[in-house]
């Protein structure tokens, strides 16, 4: 049994009584141990889906008129409020982008990390497992920085915190959403490696949010490509990066730049997502698609199993030519 299985789920936003569909029918499967990548541009509903494993969106406005949530296999849409409390950073851990909006400016960090102790794990809501927590992180000396306040660390010093907070509770899975987003690259070079080390050292699962596939390549056992509130293709991560089927995860691969390479303009992709409530008819990413048929804009694309875990939203996959050097450079 998966971990987490997310079935058909349908995430609404109620607008002047009128429902607005975020996430349209995602279906996504995490095993223990495991790091799954959700990937796409700001606005595809990666946020809301990560959001709604532990029924962290607001509701209202939002509304899950249909689907499941399978958390060991008991459905968190059926939850009561206690329930919900006991799961939110026990079994479930979350890690997001700005760890200096996340972290409370007025409170030492040792604090923040022993009242994360306190609801979870009481009985080791103590100043030495605070310190073992920042060791795991690799924050050095970590006895000092237990006294330091937010706004006396760097900005990846902040997000170290912010995972040992996550991992207080010892959870079995960690969602991060776009964990390196404020960082510079070489600080976003140490926290993927982090999150790496720790899915050894812990066993846990690992959902991660990104817009970036440099990430997906050193990190991601399987990706799933999210766009306009629907999933267009999951694979295996190296397959994926190898050969993308659907045209946006082509697009998506080749506006990374290739390390060395030489061009004059960054290949970016035409238009942009379409808001909520305004989805074109057909397949959604038409509009914006150098291989769109006139079918395209009727009908909508199912999501195909073309090769053995490797789904697509496309039903031209088969005239996707192999991605060119692009691709080489996001391969760990």
């Amino acid at each position: 049994m998966p971990l987490l299985e997310i079935k058909n789920l349908q995430v609404d936003f109620v607008r002047d009584a009128k429902p607005l569909r975020a996430v349209d029918a995602v279906s996504l499967s995490l095993e223990a141990g495991e790091i799954l990548c959700l990937v796409g541009e700001s606005g595809s509903g990666k946020s809301v889906t990560a959001l709604s494993i532990a029924r962290l969106v607001p509701s209202p406005p939002a509304q899950y008129p249909a689907g499941q949530i399978l958390l060991e296999g008991r459905d968190v849409l059926q939850m009561s409020a206690a329930e919900l409390r006991k799961i939110r950073g026990g079994l479930i851990s979350y890690v997001f982008q700005e760890p200096g909006a996340s972290l409370n400016p007025v409170l030492r960090v040792g604090s923040q990390i022993k009242e994360a102790l306190q609801l979870h794990r009481p009985a080791s809501a103590n100043d030495a497992e605070v310190i073992r927590l920042l060791k795991l992180v690799g924050i050095p000396a970590p006895e000092a920085r237990t006294k330091h306040y937010p706004h006396e660390m760097s900005g990846g010093m902040q997000q170290r915190v912010m995972i040992a907070m996550a991992l207080a509770s010892q959870p079995k899975l960690l969602v991060a959403d776009e964990p390196t987003t404020a960082l510079d690259v070489t600080i976003q070079a140490q926290i993927i490696e982090l999150l790496r080390d720790l899915r050894q050292l812990l066993g846990m699962a690992i959902l991660l949010i990104t817009h970036n596939l440099g990430i997906v390549g050193e990190l991601a056992d399987r990706v799933a490509v999210m766009y306009a509130g629907q999933i267009v293709e999951t694979a295996p991560a190296r397959q994926l990066l190898k050969r993308p089927l659907h045209p946006y995860t082509q697009a998506l691969i080749h506006s990374v730049p290739a390390l060395g390479a030489k061009a004059a303009r960054l290949r970016a992709i035409p238009g942009g997502i379409p808001q909520l409530g305004a989805f074109p008819a057909g397949c959604r990413f038409h509009p914006r698609c150098p291989k769109a048929a006139p079918d395209c804009s009727v009908d909508p694309p199912a999501l195909l199993e073309v090769q053995p875990g490797h789904l697509v939203r496309c039903p031209y996959w088969e005239t996707s030519p192999s991605v060119s050097p692009p691709a080489a450079g996001i391969l760990a």
